[in-house]
């Protein structure tokens, strides 16, 4: 129902350095031998061999006509092999300009996209001889498929790239960024930012983030590297510029994250041709941003202290520092940035509907609850779903065994299980699983109607209002209502256009990989563990990297997005398989997990070939989609031997187009084939400096972990019977102290013993009520909270509720109010307060388990009684649009099931009494609140056919064809019985 809270921890921990090895010294040598081959030996083995392969004068037309001779074919290509080496040389000198200055990427030679990647990686190569991996990660984070985008303007950073930020308007027209461009070449006076001078420094230097192109993200950390030669420094630079006011009116609150037209305060030893010096007065920069930088500049408060530090500082700052990683195969790209969304500014209009901020709803800690699950909503909301299916299966588990007394009551949780449960219910937010579901489902319709398949991704943020999907690949124009977001390698849906498919088509869920990683600035990142290159290890302390797999798995075990899947836990979660046995399993090692993939991997290597398809994308189109195999996600926890590492990857080598996906916790600095690096801290943050990720990590902690556990082992299904449940209040409507308060919520909800509230307090108070009614054993105030204001409520609207329900509902005679707080805060109603909920199942209780389990007299009288209660649905007359919260109660199949028990009772005993119009009688008024299910009409027909009432028996017969689709069909049982008990029913019924 609720948002998240996001953490406010503090920024990332800064990486070691990493050290030369002897084998990134032989890659170096061999990178330097190969440069020199390329570049010497070749154009000196075509001069020795060939010679110069053009004519001495320009060929006439009867040349043209002559036969082309072997001669002829090796000097043609030789001008080929000529030209291969021009353009490779120019790729070398652009490449090694670029690394040697530290500035920006290399430019573009046109049409040289393998040729610059196979000159890029060389030159890295050989440069690990006197740089550090750290300094070469910008431009590994580069290569790829798709290296024909056109180069960043060098004459400014650039931000990490954001879903939404198109929506912004851009502090320069095409014009004005020429015109920076320009300035940038003609020397260091010109230049997108302008520098004033600080009042206690003489070089302050001041830095405009323009916005990015191409496909790199900039990072503070790379705007260090550049401009301070060390990314580490990053920290100094968010220390100058941490919570100042930017032009845009936000503020710099995560190292992670920079903004296009954000102003940044460089430290004074900054250096680099895209940072510039100069006053106010700089004739060549724009006015506004003169005027957006004095106004910055203004907001400083630091000293010139702060813009330096010591090499020894620097170095304690320092634990560790990650080096990007090559994705192992040809075909796939490596490691990108996720970026994440930017928040969209809401119009004048928005502003006015949106609801206030929350104090103590959805946007506030919750007192008592377990935050790691009031902040993860659509983790929530897959275990609320979950658990709702999981005790609807257990009620009517226990209606079709024999008659039981005590079946129908649900398991009340009670200590951690509560609260739990109770953090669900406020943390669940069941509106953007469907957005999600029905967007993802609704792009395999859009591209299946039009013959086309679905694009890699890697990532997906979810916020709000919008849904970005980051590519690993561009894939030309989404169909709609999707649209390119700020470049080709985001697709953006608004979550007020996502479609509702077509009642009868059975879309396949394209990417049931997709699980929540965590939340930055309200954004939610799902990353596709199913298409990722290679390994995802995740390092940080034990306990937390099982927290993080735990929440993995429990999101993947009861997503809403996803249909059928394999999820393989290793090395924890044991009794995780309990939420989702035919999703979850525990394998106990290593060592089996690889004999179970080697097996899988070469099956799906098989069925891929045979099928014609390149990855298992591809089949999820089309009329084939449901018959594709499912994703394979694998989750180690255990630390796997060196040579069980390499096997993983080798494995994992060829995963992405299978459907398989591999995330390992090692404390493993070094693990072979592990592309995307991830760590989770011990503030709770998830971070990846070379992916431009800090989030704020989605956890399920080992105590939240065994309380969600134990409401799911609860609610399955045994010999036994149901749990421990809630005390059956025992009611009296004929005694002589009759109930205070009465409501009637079995049907029309209608109140007694109460003053009519004021009209435009009605709502609110009738439906807290409800709330409390269906649950005796108390509310927690965050659920009623979130129950009655989905979208959060402040604090003092929340408090007043209480109180002017608490007044409403008045006080007993001796003077204790009948809306209570007892031990553990949770909201409670006095005895005083009855519903007709509360006194069907006490009725049933006495006929069943009291007075009437032993006089059948006192049983019918009891039976009667209960069943005259059975007015229809509950709540049947609740405002549209309210009482949401009713999706995630169980009460509603209580009610079936007890009012059918309570049918089939009474009915027996009449029939036994041969009294069947009595049996009938009954029977026709339990259909008033469950005429969905079979046995009550089985019943009825027997009773109807006992009175010898042919006319009646058709009637009913009639009525129950009604009751079912011509699609479905009768059941074979109940077409059975008919064909006993009316034999003409197929021609005198039916048509």
């Amino acid at each position: 129902m609720a948002r998240q809270t996001p953490y406010t921890t503090p920024q990332p921990r800064p990486l070691p350095r990493h050290t030369r090895t002897a084998g990134d010294i032989l890659k170096a040598v061999l990178a330097g031998l190969a440069l020199l081959a390329l570049l010497v030996a070749v154009p000196a083995a075509l001069v020795y061999f060939v010679g110069w392969p053009l004519p001495d004068s320009a060929p006439s037309l009867s040349t043209l006509q002559q036969p082309i001779t072997l001669t002829t074919f090796i000097d043609v290509l030789t001008v080929v092999v000529w030209l291969a080496w021009a353009q490779f040389t120019a790729c070398v000198l652009v490449e090694v300009k670029a690394a040697l200055s530290g500035v920006g990427l290399p430019a573009h030679i046109p049409g040289a996209g393998p040729s610059q990647l196979m000159a890029r990686q060389l030159v890295a190569a050989l440069l690990l001889l006197g740089a550090s991996a750290a300094g070469l990660a910008p431009s590994l984070s580069g290569l790829g498929p798709h290296n024909e985008a056109p180069p960043r303007n060098l004459t400014a950073a650039t931000a990490q790239q954001m879903p939404g930020a198109h929506q912004q308007a851009a502090p320069h027209g095409p014009a004005q960024h020429q015109q920076h461009a320009a300035a940038g070449k003609a020397g260091p006076t010109s230049g997108p930012a302008a520098a004033t001078p600080h009042k206690n420094a003489k070089s302050t230097k001041f830095y405009r983030i323009q916005p990015p192109e191409g496909r790199h993200h900039d990072s503070l950390w790379e705007i260090a590297q550049r401009h301070l030669d060390d990314g580490r420094r990053y920290k100094e630079i968010y220390e100058l510029n941490k919570d100042r006011l930017q032009p845009d009116g936000s503020r710099l609150s995560l190292a992670s994250l920079i903004r296009p037209g954000w102003i940044v305060e460089m430290p004074a030893d900054a250096h680099g041709g895209d940072l510039v010096e100069m006053p106010d007065e700089a004739p060549k920069v724009d006015p506004e941003v003169r005027e957006q930088i004095s106004a910055y500049e203004k907001t400083s408060t630091t000293k010139t202290s702060h813009h330096t530090e010591s090499d020894q500082n620097r170095g304690q700052r320092a634990q560790k520092e990650q080096q990007g990683r090559q994705a192992h195969q040809g075909n796939q790209p490596p490691a990108e940035h996720v970026a994440p969304p930017a928040p969209s500014r809401p119009s004048p209009a928005d502003r006015m509907t949106e609801p206030a901020p929350s104090a103590s709803g959805q946007d506030a800690p919750a007192v008592g609850l377990p935050e790691v699950l009031v902040a993860a909503p659509l983790l929530a909301a897959g275990l609320l779903a979950a658990l709702g299916r999981r005790r609807r299966t257990a009620l009517w588990d226990a209606a079709a065994r024999a008659f039981h007394p005590g079946r129908n009551r649900v398991p009340v949780p009670a200590g951690p299980a509560a609260d739990a449960h109770d953090a669900l219910l406020v943390g669940a937010d069941p509106d953007a699983v469907r957005d999600l579901d029905l967007a993802l489902r609704g792009l395999t319709y859009a591209l299946t109607a039009v013959g086309g398949t679905l694009p890699t991704i890697y990532a997906a943020w979810l916020t709000g209002t919008e849904l970005h999907l980051q590519l690993a690949h561009t894939a030309g124009q989404p169909p709609a209502p999707w649209s390119l977001g700020q470049g080709e390698m985001f697709w953006r849906l608004e979550r007020a256009t996502v479609p509702q498919l077509p009642q009868e088509e059975d879309t396949a869920a394209p990417y049931p990989g997709l699980v929540s990683l965590g939340t930055l600035d309200g954004a939610r990142l799902l990353l596709n563990l199913e298409a990722v290159p290679g390994l995802v290890s995740l390092s940080g302390a034990p306990a937390a990297r099982t927290a993080v797999l735990s929440s993995i798995a429990a999101e993947l075990a009861t997503n809403g997005w996803s249909d059928r899947m394999t999820v393989t836990l290793v090395g924890f979660g044991d009794t995780l398989p309990a939420l989702a046995p035919t999703r979850l399993r525990h394998l106990p090692d290593v060592a089996a997990l690889l004999e179970t993939m080697d097996a899988e991997t070469e099956h799906r290597r098989r069925a891929l070939s045979a099928a014609g398809h390149d990855t298992v994308l591809t089949g999820r189109t089309g009329r084939t989609q449901h018959a594709q195999s499912a994703p394979h996600l694998v989750l180690l926890g255990s630390e796997p031997s060196p040579e069980e590492a390499q096997h993983l990857a080798e494995l994992a080598a060829d995963s992405g187009r299978l459907g398989i996906g591999y995330l390992l916790a090692t404390a493993q600095s070094d693990l072979p084939g592990a592309n995307w690096q991830l760590e989770i801290t011990p503030e709770g943050r998830l971070v990846a400096p070379l992916l431009g990720l800090d989030l704020a990590a989605q956890l399920l902690p080992a105590a939240q972990h065994a309380a969600v556990v134990e409401l799911f082992t609860q609610a399955t299904p045994t010999d036994d019977g149901p749990g421990p449940a809630a005390p059956l209040l025992a009611v009296d409507l004929t005694g002589p102290t009759p109930p205070a308060v009465y409501a009637r919520i079995i049907g029309p909800y209608e109140i007694s013993g109460l003053d009519a509230p004021e009209p435009e307090r009605s709502a609110l108070l009738h439906e807290a009520l409800a709330l409390l009614l269906l649950h005796r054993e108390g509310v927690h105030p965050r659920v009623l909270a979130s129950a009655l204001w989905p979208r959060g409520v402040t604090q003092d609207v929340h408090d007043a509720l209480i109180t002017r329900l608490r007044t409403w509902l008045g006080n007993d005679p001796d003077g204790t109010p009948r809306l209570t707080t007892d031990a553990t805060g949770r909201l409670t109603l006095m005895p005083s307060v009855v519903s007709d909920w509360d006194v069907l199942q006490a009725l049933h209780h006495q006929a069943t388990m009291g007075a009437g389990a032993k006089d059948p007299a006192v049983r019918e009288r009891f039976l009667t009684d209960a069943l005259a209660l059975a007015r229809g649905p509950l709540l049947a007359n609740h405002p549209e649009g309210r009482y949401t919260w009713l999706t995630n109660e169980i009460v509603d199949a209580q009610l079936r099931l007890l009012i059918v028990e309570t049918a089939l009772a009474l009915a027996a005993h009449h029939q036994e009494r041969n009294r069947p119009k009595a049996a009938a009688t009954a029977l026709e008024s339990a259909l008033t609140t469950a005429s969905t299910d079979e046995r009550l009409w089985h019943e009825l027909l027997r009773a109807v056919h006992a009175t010898g009432d042919t006319k009646h028996l058709e009637a009913v017969a009639r009525r129950l064809l009604t009751h079912h689709t011509p699609a479905r069909g009768l059941p074979p049982q109940t077409q059975a019985l008919l064909d006993e008990l009316l034999p003409t029913w197929s021609t005198r019924v039916a048509n």
